[in-house]
């Protein structure tokens, strides 16, 4: 009954101050093996993946801990994984404010945050200081003010400054808030970006003796064509994983609420059967050769297994989350 109190002060208030605030008040009152007394037990559900070992199949999606400032805290809810990010090579404010809105009538959230974070070396001090020795993934992103054309020289940078400390790096080009950036899934940009990311992991397993896994993560608003040949330059350049789906541009299922008209991604349930819908296509096409994590409208243990039966090892909740409260992760696991 904790949770619902919350929400509902919560969702009076603008939402990017709440999720300040919250990040502060679960890094204070939270400790890694420890369950929150609003999460309640997680039973332990191992999964083994990309040469890793994860201790549940539900993570923290990229976006909630941009910074890393509250690892311990996430981790006290019982996440299987934690993803942290996306980060940039150097700081940067992200969009003009105000830049998220809450559209509870359909469970879903709009944001155009633009990769607003302190930087990846901010980032890797706060994770050296982190108690949490679960799975630990780390989102990399360009900076707004790097031109698309060199976008590689920004994604390497980022490669390379975490990829000791991470336990997987994903590659972060389908955000709808950064200009252009989803033109790096497109043709030459995106075979020549992933050549660019597969030689320097290679110079990268050669120097330090450890081979840290690469995943992409993908739109939603892809077609058939696309979702084709994204596979097929995943598998080429030897990725390990791949990310679906980030937050649409579609307001279809928003129709006529009054932020459905805001720029940025939608995220939450109206991205739900999409986005499951994009996993099914991409389990076809790699049948078997490159696992899946899935993300996007994830509200129960229902959700979550209609993501794993459509092709998912793993999931991510970002927007669930913030909808229903830390009890979501026990569910799915507790439900798969």
């Amino acid at each position: 009954m904790i949770y619902p109190l919350f929400k509902s002060l919560a969702f009076q208030m603008d939402p990017e101050k709440v999720h300040e605030r919250t990040l502060v008040l679960l890094q204070k009152t939270c400790r890694p093996g420890k369950a929150h007394f609003m999460a309640g037990e997680i039973p332990n559900k191992p999964v083994e993946l990309m040469g890793l070992r994860f201790e549940n199949p539900v993570g923290l999606a990229a976006g909630m801990d941009k910074n890393g400032t509250c690892i311990d805290g996430f981790a006290s809810l019982g996440f299987g994984f934690l993803e942290l990010g996306t980060v940039t090579p150097l700081p940067q404010p992200g969009n003009a404010k105000p830049r998220l809105f809450r559209l509870p009538e359909h469970e879903g959230i709009i944001n155009r945050m633009g990769f607003n974070n302190a930087g990846v070396n901010a980032l890797l001090d706060n994770l050296s200081h982190a108690r949490y020795r679960g799975i630990v993934g780390i989102n990399i992103g360009k900076n707004f003010n790097t031109p698309i054309e060199r976008a590689q020289a920004d994604y390497v940078l980022g490669l390379r400054a975490v990829y000791q400390r991470a336990d997987y790096v994903t590659v972060n080009i389908s955000s709808p808030n950064t200009s252009n950036l989803r033109e790096l899934q497109k043709g030459d940009a995106f075979t020549g970006l992933l050549r660019s990311i597969a030689d320097t992991r290679n110079a990268l397993q050669k120097e330090t003796g450890k081979r840290t896994p690469i995943a992409v993560k993908i739109a939603p608003d892809l077609d058939e064509a696309q979702l084709d040949f994204i596979v097929e330059a995943l598998l080429q350049s030897g990725m390990d994983a791949v990310i679906a789906t980030n937050t649409t541009l579609d307001r279809t299922a928003v129709e006529g609420h009054k932020f459905a008209k805001e720029a940025g991604g939608l995220s939450g349930a109206p991205v739900r059967a999409r986005s499951t819908e994009i996993i099914r296509g991409l389990s076809k096409r790699l049948d078997g050769k490159m696992p899946i994590i899935g993300v996007g409208g994830i509200f129960s243990a229902e959700d979550a297994k209609e993501k794993m039966d459509a092709g998912a090892a793993l999931v991510q909740v970002y927007s669930g989350l913030i909808y229903k409260g830390p009890r979501l992760i026990g569910d799915i696991v507790r439900g798969l």
